[in-house]
């Protein structure tokens, strides 16, 4: 299966209606994709309330029917059109926001779809000219992580790595930069450390080298 398959089978995953082969297949896909470990995080409430929901309703077909591809199709549908909604505002809402950032690190808020808030942080390296923005919104199991990065030198593999105040790292995401492409880039990921257990990320190359260092305040 494709890739791009891979990444429409987390409605489903979430609801539990894969099979085993294709549910083992996807949790192999999710080891290497953080936007579909995100996505099925988000997912999770959803995907109990409406297995509490046709557990508390009463039954108006006959018992050993099951839901047909149509109905399940629309119910998936309806859990991804609510999901790109969601994006869609956070990405309007960054956009707004948006800090130009030189030589020193700038950091903005901006709403959330939830009421809540999130924060970007932006930072340019002067040695290595790359430039990356970080929005990161609590979550009730981590952070939900999002780069933005403009980076000409490539091309070249790089990841995000938090680190946090305890001296703890973890990789929320990883990209492949383009050659000769200084055009700006947006990656999804995700970190089980919280918000404010954050004390920096860093963009760092395949082999270890830091290219821009963003510390929020």
């Amino acid at each position: 299966m494709r890739s791009l398959e891979r990444h429409r089978d987390v409605g489903a995953y979430a609801l539990g209606v894969l099979d085993e082969a294709d549910a083992f297949r996807f949790e192999d896909h999710l080891m290497e994709c953080p936007q579909c470990a995100v996505q099925v995080t988000e997912f999770g409430p959803a995907a109990r309330q409406l297995m509490l929901y046709r557990s508390s309703t009463p039954r108006l077909v006959h018992p050993l029917a099951e839901p047909g591809p149509r109905m399940l199709d629309r119910l998936l549908s309806q859990v991804a059109a609510r999901n790109r909604a969601g994006r869609r505002r956070l990405l309007l809402a960054l956009a707004a926001s948006l800090v130009a950032a030189v030589s020193a690190p700038a950091v903005a808020m901006m709403a959330r779809d939830d009421g809540g808030s999130a924060v970007s942080v932006a930072a340019t390296d002067e040695r290595s000219g790359v430039w990356a923005q970080v929005t990161t919104q609590d979550k009730a199991w981590g952070s939900a992580v999002e780069i933005e990065v403009k980076d000409g030198a490539g091309p070249r593999t790089c990841r995000l790595v938090v680190v946090g105040r305890d001296g703890s790292e973890e990789t929320a995401t990883s990209w492949s930069v383009p050659r000769h492409d200084a055009r700006p880039h947006t990656v999804l990921g995700g970190s089980a450390m919280r918000p404010e257990d954050i004390a920096r990320y860093e963009v760092r190359t395949a082999e270890g080298e830091n290219l821009v260092t963003l510390k929020p305040r």
